[in-house]
């Protein structure tokens, strides 16, 4: 056996650093280019956008209601508390420390006080930055944190790295909400965001989701003796209200099926509002298919959201897109936050999962699926309204764009599976 030469050793040596300059490269200007955006924000505050008032709906035996505006949103959700006579199940994924955040808290620590069952949950990782102060809560509310680090030992086990994503309220038996707004000022005004309000039926099926995620992680997170959450059994079924659940925890990961295969059986249009977009290629080519069978697919997307990596990397698959015929809106002045999709005047979903990798094959998620020509009539209007206050990418301004830019986006490429 030969032993290697010193000229071999250089050309080893030359050939680890190469390849783990290749890997560190997209890590490093991601941090480099999020460290800038962060400066040039500073003190800025988005314009103002167009809302669509609160709209409700008939389907079965209750009602959804749609809200695009916080303020409108955070007022019925605190007037929903503070009419609670029996229990109140809230689930968050940011819950700021800041002047609304302090509003809910006290209408939680106020329904408490009077006995009234309350449950809450939020996500560790989500809210490093909120004040260790904060997160003191009265005796008498029932606070579950899922841990910022959920593995434990496990550390290869892969279903223990979901984040709580969620953002649910359920009050008593009468009415639940859930979309894509967490709590906080900034979401209050400054955020276009989509939720909706649920009577009826179907707001045992939340009431349900939320009691199963607290059941599951109730031993571990709180006492050893913590009683589970136990529900009666829903008495109806809604039928035209679907309720479905990405579970970690169990390997299910209910919601990008949910998508494609709605998307798979559009024949007219398929208009999708996101805030960060970045789907497998599975999930691209079904788009791809729909605009090529004659279907008006759209999808609109911040123009800057406040990730600007995954803005650049969401723009790989824009060529695909644009060539296939999909139209592709850029929402401008705010952030736009939304998680809806509605399809041929008679499908629709509302909820908490993107699409990207995080939230349909990472996170714990929930979306509402709606049978209903009303509430997609309703969600039709008001991409409408939100598609006038954007910009459309055509296939010629994207093909001229910058060499800089075409060069940044393959950099940057290499991290798309992680988000």
């Amino acid at each position: 056996m030969t032993s290697p030469t010193p000229r071999n050793d250089h050309l080893l040596m030359i050939l680890r650093r190469t390849l783990a300059g290749l890997i560190a490269t997209p890590f490093m200007l991601a941090i480099a280019m999020s460290l800038v955006d962060s400066y040039r924000r500073r003190g800025k505050k988005p314009k103002p956008f167009p809302v669509t008032p609160p709209r409700t709906v008939d389907i079965g035996d209750g009602t959804v209601t749609t809200y695009t505006y916080g303020a409108d949103l955070y007022a019925d959700m605190l007037s929903a508390i503070e009419g609670a006579q029996r229990q109140v199940l809230f689930e968050t994924y940011l819950w700021k420390g800041d002047e609304v955040g302090e509003r809910f808290k006290q209408a939680l620590a106020d329904a408490a006080a009077r006995g009234v069952e309350v449950y809450c949950i939020y996500d560790g990782f989500g809210n490093l930055v909120v004040s260790p102060r904060f997160k003191h809560f009265p005796r008498r509310m029932k606070v579950l944190r899922f841990p910022s680090y959920a593995a434990g030992w496990r550390f290869f086990d892969v279903t223990r790295y979901g984040r709580d994503h969620r953002k649910i309220l359920v009050v008593d038996d009468s009415e639940a909400f859930v979309g894509g707004y967490n709590i906080g000022s900034a979401y209050e005004t400054e955020w276009r965001d989509t939720h909706i309000r649920i009577t009826g039926p179907a707001v045992w099926d939340l009431k349900r989701a939320f009691a199963d995620f607290w059941n599951l992680n109730r031993r571990r997170r709180l006492r050893s003796s913590e009683q589970p959450l136990l529900l009666d059994t829903g008495s109806t079924w809604e039928p035209q209200i679907r309720i479905h659940r990405n579970v970690p925890r169990l390997w299910m990961f209910p919601i990008r099926n949910l998508y494609i295969e709605a998307i798979n059986r559009s024949y007219r249009r398929v208009w999708l509002t996101t805030a960060y977009f970045l789907p497998d290629q599975d999930f691209v080519d079904t788009l791809k298919a729909a605009a090529r069978r004659g279907a008006d697919v759209r999808v609109l997307v911040p123009l800057k959201s406040n990730h600007v990596v995954a803005d650049w990397i969401s723009r790989g698959y824009y060529s695909q897109l644009l060539d296939a015929g999909v139209r592709i809106f850029r929402y401008r002045d705010a952030m736009v936050h939304a998680k809806t999709m509605t399809i041929d005047g008679s499908w629709s979903t509302v909820g908490t999962a993107n699409i990207d990798r995080l939230s349909l094959q990472g996170n714990y998620e929930i979306n509402v699926e709606i049978f209903d020509e009303g509430l997609a009539r309703t969600l039709e209007e008001i991409f409408e309204v939100d598609q006038s206050h954007s910009l459309e990418l055509t296939a010629g301004e994207w093909a001229a764009r910058d060499l800089h830019r075409k060069f940044t986006e393959n950099v940057l490429a290499p991290l798309r599976p992680l988000l």
